[in-house]
């Protein structure tokens, strides 16, 4: 057995992340032949027809090092951002950008804010480095930047928000944004992590691309893990000013991001129609899984993503396993402090109706 005291005090305290069961999994476990997984906010649809036909192609490039500057993504993205190439920075998934800010910007006698109840690699990503992480509660399932700024000391060094925020699938507006923008020292890091961000619709949601006019603390996460269906690939990408970004390359890892991923990523952001597609059916699965949580008189938090939070009148890890039982898996959200609320992914429309069948059977109704 490994002696403890070679360990840094910082990894004692770290727990592993625990991800949704996978579909392959859980057949395995229980025995099952069909499966749908509405866990993991992943896009149903999958990837762009036109990204995988192009990952095809690429699959006989694999002996040769990926493009360690991930030119052409790169490229297009900066084109289609309105950014310059050198204020992106690409990782392994967002999940690995979190973990280089952290590297670059936090020590461990450092305070770090986020939500109470926000996405869970925040706070692997303070505690690897050792820093002191100030949790504020939500305000109606959202972040409360009022309350936020109020907890900034001299010992701040990262703000965490997350836009539309993961589990409850709400925003901060605009104008909320903006003036907490002002009230921010210009030495402590704002991380805007927009995973989500090309779902939503809301005329109040803050494009923050555009401040980074007036802001050199700024740095937006975004990924093609989500809608673009690509979240097995792990292609993330981070837009700040230069100077910002100067110092995360300087821990980023060389080659982080595989040739197919990056090739992926750039077919699909020539398929704009796959993108309204998903949309679309995201639209429609999100009305009729409304219209169902409400005739079972079941609370649920309107949502600008492509997942509902609901409240459920028994135990949320019961119904998981029992859900899981009937091959549908879901999101129990005891591991965020939840009692009762699951977090469920929008589907296809069979997927919602068997979602939505076998939730009827697990609460008896």
């Amino acid at each position: 057995m490994v002696d403890e005291k070679i360990v840094r005090e910082e990894i004692m305290n770290l727990k592993p992340y625990i991800p949704g069961k996978p579909i392959e999994e859980v057949k395995r476990e229980l025995g099952l032949d069909q499966v749908i997984k509405l866990a993991s906010n992943e896009n149903p649809l999958g990837p762009s027809t036109q990204a995988i036909e192009q990952m095809k192609e690429a699959i006989n490039k694999v002996n040769i090092y990926p493009d360690g500057n991930v030119h052409n993504l790169r490229s297009k993205l900066s084109t289609n951002l309105g950014v310059e190439s050198d204020q992106l920075i690409f990782g392994n998934g967002s999940d690995e950008l979190l973990v280089m800010l952290g590297q670059a910007f936090m020590r461990s006698d450092d305070e770090v804010i986020m939500a109470e109840t926000t996405f869970s690699e925040y706070e692997f990503a303070t505690k690897l480095m050792g820093a002191k992480i100030n949790k504020v509660p939500l305000k109606n399932n959202t972040h409360d930047l009022e309350a936020m700024a109020k907890e900034i000391t001299d010992k701040t060094k990262v703000i965490f928000i997350c836009n539309p925020n993961n589990p409850t699938g709400t925003i901060v507006k605009k104008d909320e944004v903006e003036k907490f923008l002002k009230e921010v020292p210009d030495d402590v890091v704002i991380v805007f992590d927009e995973a989500y961000y090309e779902y939503v619709e809301s005329t109040d949601y803050p494009e923050t691309i555009n401040y980074l006019l007036d802001y050199d603390n700024i740095i937006i996460l975004r990924t093609f893990s989500k809608i673009y269906g690509l979240g097995g690939l792990r292609v993330g990408y981070g837009i700040a000013n230069q100077s910002l970004i100067n110092y995360m390359e300087r821990v980023r890892q060389p080659f982080n991001v595989n040739t197919i991923a990056q090739i992926g990523a750039t077919a699909s952001l020539d398929d704009s129609d796959h993108v309204a597609k998903t949309l679309d059916y995201n639209r429609q699965g999100k009305e009729y899984l409304y219209q169902e949580f409400e005739k079972l008189g079941l609370e649920y938090v309107p949502t600008d993503t492509n997942f509902i939070l609901v409240d459920l009148p028994m135990s949320n890890d019961k119904v998981f396993e029992e859900m899981l039982k009937e091959g549908v898996i879901i999101r129990s959200l005891s591991s965020y402090g939840y009692n009762t609320e699951v977090r469920i992914t929008i589907g296809l429309p069979e997927e919602n109706k068997k979602l939505v069948k076998v939730l009827k059977d697990v609460l008896g109704v």
